[in-house]
């Protein structure tokens, strides 16, 4: 074997550990590259987040193109290794003409149809994710200001394999508890600052016996209404994963994002459109890129 043979080959080989490295890692993590160790998308909600509205029925389909193209390892090291995961994710609230502790008082679900396509494995992957029903959604709203709080769980419905980086599901169920709230500085309400919080409670991997650690992140912005009806605002994310996976290399998820958006709502048709676009600007112990999103929403 001559000396450039063995250099191709070294490179090669490099090359397929590095590949292997990924996949395992991007496994490690319970499910799509698209969260942070959790089943909850961070980024999805932007603006006004934690606002709950009247009484009614309403669709919000959020529509997220995920590209990354790198993966940072639990041993600080960061390997190229590209992909990009696309989402949309049908939302189904109901906001009754009740009340509960003083709050108005809804439920929802969550339906999830994913596509995960990673360039470096040479796999895709198709279908619906995991299911959130939540039978817990309290509002309540003052001259100022608006907060929230709800409970639900998300189910393992979608497909999931332990050693296949593309699987859509997460392997697991998880309870997810929700806290926010927005304040108006302004008597007109166009300014707004905003904060939403999700909290992942997860269960035992059946495949695996790993029982992942809980997460939390925050979904944050800060938005200005305009004269013509457009909004506009910086938006962003912090997510972490507070604890060590159970029968799980150590290493926690980390993930903080900084973005735009803007909004716009046609009352006549009773339709809203919101577009944003977030940058990951740190990562740990996961896929790190940019975020697109659109999101509808529709009043019925």
């Amino acid at each position: 074997m001559t000396l450039a043979h063995a250099t191709v080959l070294g490179k090669e080989r490099k090359h397929i550990g590095e590949l292997a490295a990924a996949t395992l890692a991007l496994a490690a993590l319970s499910g799509p590259a698209l969260a942070a160790n959790g089943h909850y998308v961070p980024g999805v909600e932007g603006l006004k987040g934690p606002v709950v509205p009247p009484a009614g029925t309403y669709y919000r389909g959020y529509l997220v193109h995920y590209d990354f193209d790198k993966i940072k390892l639990p041993d600080d090291n960061t390997l190229s290794a590209k992909g990009n995961v696309t989402a949309l994710a049908n939302r189904l609230i109901h906001i009754t003409e009740k009340q509960l502790l003083g709050a108005d008082y809804g439920f929802e679900t969550i339906i999830p149809v994913q596509r995960n396509d990673f360039d470096f494995a040479n796999r895709k992957e198709s279908g619906v994710g995991d299911i959130f029903v939540g039978p817990v959604v309290l509002g309540w709203h003052g001259q100022q200001w608006d907060a929230v709080f709800a409970a639900g769980l998300w189910l393992d419905t979608g497909d999931y394999s332990s050693t296949e980086p593309t699987a859509i599901g997460k392997g697991y169920k998880s309870t997810m508890l929700t806290l926010g709230g927005t304040y108006y500085p302004d008597a007109d309400r166009r300014w707004s600052v905003s904060a939403l919080s999700r909290y992942e409670i997860k269960s035992k991997q059946d495949e695996t016996g790993i029982t992942p650690g809980d997460s939390w992140l925050v979904e944050w912005g800060i938005g200005k209404r305009l004269d013509n009806g457009l909004e506009l605002g910086l938006v962003g994310y912090d997510a972490w994963q507070l604890e060590n996976s159970k029968g799980a290399p150590a290493g926690k998820a980390e993930k903080h994002a900084l973005g735009v958006e803007a909004g716009y709502f046609w009352p006549s048709l009773m339709l809203g459109l919101n577009a944003a676009y977030l940058n990951e600007y740190q990562v740990e112990n996961g896929p790190s890129g940019d975020l697109f999103r659109l999101t509808l929403t529709k009043v019925f």
